[in-house]
This record gives C-alpha cells, sequence and structure tokens, in this order.
C-alpha cells in the first residue's frame, strides 16, 4: 500500500468523516423539533439532510479515495444514533414500534460487539453491505412516512413497520452469518 493511501486511510479530518460529524450535531436537532416543537414537516427536512449527508459522504469517499478507518466506524455510529432516536422519538406516537426499536438495539449491539472482534481478529474494518444499505433506506422511509403523515391509517403503518422488521430481520441473520464465518 503506498504511503498516500496508508495516510488517507488512517486519517481522521476528511470531508466525509467531517460530514457524519455534522450528522450526529443533526440528532438533538431532530429531538428538539419533533418534542418540543413538534413540527415533524421540520424533523423530517433534517432527517432527510442527515440521510443525504449520508448518502453524499459515501460517494465522496469512494469517489476521490478519502475512505478512512476511522470513517468506516465513524459513519455507521451516526446512521445508527440517528436512526434510534428517531425510532425513539416516532415511539411516543405509535407505541407498536417498541419491537422494531428493540430488534434495532439488539442488531446494533451485536453488530459492534462482533464487529469489534472481527476487526480484532482479522485487523481489517469492513464496510458496509447491501443488505445494511436496504435496511437503512426502509428504515428511514418508514420514519420520514410517520413523521410526515401524522394521521396515517393504522393498517397501513402496520404495514409498513412490518415490512422495515422484516428486512432488518434478515439483514441481521446475515451479518450474524457473516461475523460468524469471519470470527470462526
Amino acid at each position: 500500500m503506498s504511503a498516500d493511501k496508508t495516510q488517507i486511510k488512517k486519517s481522521i479530518f476528511t470531508i466525509p468523516n467531517i460530514l457524519s460529524f455534522f450528522r450526529i450535531c443533526l440528532i438533538p436537532v431532530i429531538v428538539w423539533l419533533y418534542c418540543d416543537q413538534q413540527n415533524y414537516i421540520w424533523t423530517t427536512l433534517i432527517l432527510l439532510l442527515s440521510g443525504l449527508t449520508d448518502v453524499v459522504d459515501g460517494i465522496i469517499a469512494r469517489r476521490f479515495h478519502m475512505v478512512s478507518d476511522f470513517g468506516k466506524i465513524l459513519d455507521p455510529v451516526a446512521d445508527k444514533l440517528t436512526q434510534g432516536v428517531t425510532l425513539i422519538c416516532l415511539l411516543s406516537r405509535y407505541p407498536y414500534m417498541g419491537p422494531l426499536l428493540i430488534l434495532f438495539i439488539i442488531k446494533e449491539i451485536c453488530a459492534a460487539v462482533t464487529g469489534l472482534w472481527s476487526i480484532h481478529k482479522t485487523n481489517i474494518v469492513e464496510g458496509a453491505v447491501w443488505h445494511g444499505k436496504l435496511t437503512t433506506v426502509a428504515l428511514y422511509a418508514m420514519m420520514a412516512i410517520h413523521l410526515i403523515w401524522y394521521r396515517i391509517p393504522q393498517l397501513l403503518s402496520y404495514i409498513l413497520v412490518g415490512a422495515c422488521t422484516g428486512i432488518m430481520l434478515v439483514s441481521f441473520a446475515l451479518y450474524m452469518r457473516r461475523r460468524i464465518k469471519e470470527i470462526v
């Protein structure tokens, strides 16, 4: 590996990492807009801005060779914190999202523990995979629909939450299968 690639791989202050940190800074804004201001349109816009910066930081990282080990860790942390906090906010209005939130927490704790174990064992920081990205898109879409559509029909809401839960379960199983292969 060249010195430049090694430097980027170990770099912390890259544009993608700054965008990930920006997403973390948006989390209190989401909570304030949702809980205090009860402004669901602005909450949705900030959530979508967060999702957009996630897409943009990935494009920049790959296109301009700014992929770093720190970014491979910070980016999903920013995503998961945003998703978890938004789910907690929505739980106040949609209590039946509780099982989804519990699954989300279990999945992310397992992914973090097995991911760290895999890094320790292989010394490689893996990036995201397709089913994780699909889960992220499904979760953001479901949350945005519930934020915007205040009076969403309950059956439609159940279907969206159920579909999101199903996608997350499949992703969880695929992640665990992959991690077990890496660790064993």
